[in-house]
């Protein structure tokens, strides 16, 4: 498939490891749970609030939840619109006490714009990698930022985060390629985007038969104000590495234009 020439595998480690990491870090023996949340964060500006940028009400949300992964989209990293010098990822890693790692997707306005994680764990190994366009359809380059942390003492996960294209074609491509991509991992693996894809689109209904869905019934996840479908979803696999205990979409209007969802994880 010629719209695969664009793929490229970067691994990249300068934006990793940043956050804060405490003892409590330590990976324990056992685990049983895992709170995860992903969430489009609007470059950390509330729709209502003009162009301020508001790190710390995303911050704030994601701190009330205590989760212990976070899948984040639309990030800025030292933009014009965000200040020259605000590295988002970092400073939300900062206030929220968790470590983390960026993924560029794109140049924007003398900066960069992408992905990230944040990961209560230690981050032990961190790669992003750019997702297909087809240049025969457009649209805007996106990527994966994928990190891999020891959640109890042996205990090796991987966790993602990613940002679909506009366009079906390219997130059909994408999606195939983040299946292929993981399907060589011997590792569980719990992935959080913004798919820009409802429940019963081809993309969803290809990465479902790849992944298990934390939800099948989903709440809406956009806009903010009175919502009416969703499109932000967390998915793992294999089956057998988690259950889902439950699927929250949190009620927050002010610090992003999508809501932020909230996963519980039974680790099998």
């Amino acid at each position: 498939m010629k719209n695969l020439l664009f793929l490229v595998f970067i691994s990249l480690t300068a934006y990793a490891n940043e956050g804060a990491v405490k003892p409590a870090d330590r990976p324990a023996k056992k685990i049983k749970n895992l709170t995860v949340m992903t969430y489009n964060i609007h470059h950390c500006n509330p729709p209502s609030a003009g162009t301020k940028i508001d790190v710390e009400a995303i911050a704030n949300v994601i701190k009330k939840e205590k989760p212990d992964f976070v899948a984040l989209q639309e990030v800025d990293v030292n933009t014009e619109r965000s200040g020259k010098g605000l590295n988002q990822a970092r400073e939300l890693a900062r206030l929220t006490g968790m470590n983390f790692f960026f993924s560029k997707a794109i140049d924007h306005q003398g900066g960069d714009y992408g992905v990230a994680v944040l990961s209560r764990f230690p981050i032990l190994d961190s790669t992003r990698f750019a997702l297909p366009v087809d240049a025969t359809v457009g649209g805007e380059p996106r990527t994966l930022a994928a990190v891999t942390v020891e959640i109890a003492k042996g205990k090796k996960i991987i966790f993602a985060s990613t940002h679909l294209d506009l366009k079906e074609a390219n997130r059909l491509s994408q999606s195939e390629l983040i299946v292929r991509h993981f399907a060589k991992s011997s590792l569980p693996l719990i992935l959080g985007g913004d798919f820009n894809a409802l429940a019963d689109s081809k993309v969803i209904r290809f990465l479902d038969e790849n992944f298990v869905r934390s939800c099948q019934d989903c709440a809406p996840t956009i806009p903010v104000k009175n919502p009416n479908r969703a499109i932000d979803f967390i998915l793992f696999k294999p089956e057998s590495a988690f259950k889902t205990v439950s699927t929250t979409v949190i009620d927050e209007q002010y610090a992003s234009d999508h809501l932020p969802v909230i996963v519980k994880l039974q680790v099998k």
